[in-house]
């Protein structure tokens, strides 16, 4: 969600299936609802790597925060407002991105079992 949030514009997003689509709500003042949808290569957008930015870790687009360090702090209970709270720049999306990252990483992964 939007920080700033004005009378008659609510945003609502929502992690549907595995991080798949964000879904926006904005309500008119008329109060017909409006769907929009963001692709992956959208919500991806807010991701990049550069090998001179955190010796190439995927960060956080304009910032030094690896999305393996936005995952850790929600692994350990962090919720999402006050990762914005701690992190002024960010939004809502920066850390759906971080989770459809790692969703996609997983997606295109191999395991294999470790038998003694």
């Amino acid at each position: 969600m939007t920080k700033k949030i004005k009378s008659n514009n609510i945003a609502i997003e929502r992690i549907i299936g595995k991080v798949r689509d964000i879904v926006t709500i904005e309500e008119t003042p008329r109060f017909s609802l409006e769907l929009k949808t963001m692709n992956d290569q959208e919500i991806l957008s807010r991701i990049t790597t550069n090998s001179e930015v955190m010796t190439g870790k995927p960060v956080i687009k304009g910032t030094r925060l690896t999305v393996n360090y936005i995952l850790n702090l929600l692994a350990h209970g962090a919720t999402i407002a006050e990762i914005l709270e701690e992190y002024e720049g960010l939004a809502e999306e920066d850390i759906r991105a971080c989770l459809l990252f790692a969703s996609q990483s997983l997606e295109n992964t191999t395991f294999m079992p470790l038998t003694a």
